[in-house]
C-alpha cells in the first residue's frame, strides 16, 4: 500500500534535534517520539518539544500497534523523575510532556514516580505546564488519585481504538476501564483537563469511531486527538487504510459538536503533537 502524499514527513536534522537527542542521552533518559518511532520527531524536535517517557524503554504489556520494546523491565528508577525535571529546565521548556511505559510489575509505583516528576518539574521549571499521559494502571482508583492529586495541568489517556478490536490492539487493556479512569480524574478534580486519542486504519468503522468519540466526550473528556496508524514493522498489525485529510476534517468536526473543547484531527497527529496548543485551547486549568 503506497504512502499518500499527505502522510510524508521531513527527515530529522538540525541543531536542536541533535542537541535535544544529546542531552536526552547525557541524562539516561527516554524520548517515545524514538521509541515509537514517531513521524513528527524532526518538527518537534526542533521546535524544541519533546515527550519524555519514564519508567525504563521495557513496556510489560504487548500491544499489536505499539514500537515501544516488550520485555521484563528493571525495578522502577525513581531517581528518574529529577532528571527529566532536569532536561525540562536545561531546555527551558514551557510546556513538557511526560508519559511511560506500562508497568502492571508495580502500579502504584508508576503512579508515584509520575507525581514525583511534576513535582520535580513545579521546583526546577515552575513556569512550565505539565501533561501527563498515563497508562491505565490496571484500574486502581489509588495510582489515579496519586497522579490527580499532583495537579498536571493536563492528564492524558489514550483510549487508541474501537472496543471490538481491544484484544488485538491493546493486550490487556480494557475499554470501560479507560473510560473510567478519565471519568474518575473529573469526579477527583473537576479543574484537570483530560485528554484521549485515538488511531485510525486498524480496521474500524466510521460508526465505530463515532460511537467512541460520544463515549469519551460523555464522560467529560476535553480534548481529542485522532491520527492515522502506521504499521511500525511487519511484526506489527496490518494497516487496513489510509484516511484522507476530507474524512480527518469531517471527524473533527462531529465530535466538535460532540462538546469537547478542542480536537486534533490529521494524517500525523500522535497524542503530543501541538500539546501546547491543545492546552492553550482547551483552557488549562479549567475554571
Amino acid at each position: 500500500m503506497q504512502k499518500p502524499e499527505w502522510l510524508k514527513a521531513r527527515a530529522p536534522m538540525g541543531d536542536n534535534y541533535h542537541d535535544l537527542k544529546k542531552l536526552a542521552r547525557s541524562l539516561n533518559l527516554h524520548t517515545v517520539c524514538e521509541s515509537a518511532h514517531c513521524p513528527n520527531i524532526g518538527e518537534c524536535w526542533n521546535h524544541r518539544t519533546a515527550t519524555f517517557m519514564m519508567l525504563g524503554n521495557l513496556c510489560t504489556r504487548r500491544c499489536g500497534f505499539c514500537a515501544v520494546p516488550k520485555g521484563k523491565p528493571e525495578p522502577i528508577d525513581f531517581d528518574e523523575p529529577r532528571r527529566v525535571a532536569e532536561a525540562v529546565a536545561m531546555l527551558d521548556l514551557k510546556f513538557a510532556v511526560i508519559t511511560s511505559v506500562n508497568r502492571d510489575d508495580d502500579i502504584v509505583g508508576g503512579a508515584r514516580a509520575f507525581a514525583m516528576v511534576i513535582e520535580e518539574i513545579r521546583k526546577q521549571a515552575p513556569e512550565c505546564q505539565v501533561e501527563v499521559l498515563v497508562p491505565d494502571f490496571q484500574g486502581s482508583e489509588e495510582a489515579i488519585r496519586i497522579v490527580v492529586d499532583a495537579h498536571p495541568e493536563i492528564l492524558n489517556h489514550n483510549t487508541e481504538s474501537v472496543p471490538r478490536l481491544y484484544r488485538a490492539v491493546r493486550s490487556g487493556a480494557r475499554y470501560e476501564r479507560t473510560l473510567r479512569l478519565l471519568e474518575y480524574a473529573k469526579e477527583l478534580d473537576s479543574t484537570v483537563v483530560t485528554k484521549s486519542g485515538v488511531m485510525v486504519g486498524l480496521g474500524e468503522e466510521m460508526h465505530e469511531l463515532l460511537d467512541v468519540y460520544r463515549d469519551l466526550a460523555r464522560v467529560g473528556t476535553d480534548v481529542l486527538t485522532i491520527g492515522q496508524y502506521l504499521r511500525p514493522s511487519k511484526d506489527h498489525l496490518p494497516m487496513t487504510r489510509y484516511y484522507t485529510p476530507e474524512e480527518f476534517a469531517s471527524m473533527k468536526e462531529e465530535a466538535l459538536r460532540m462538546g469537547f473543547r478542542h480536537v486534533e484531527s490529521g494524517p500525523l497527529v500522535r497524542s503530543s503533537y501541538h500539546a501546547h496548543e491543545q492546552a492553550d485551547s482547551a483552557t488549562v486549568r479549567l475554571v
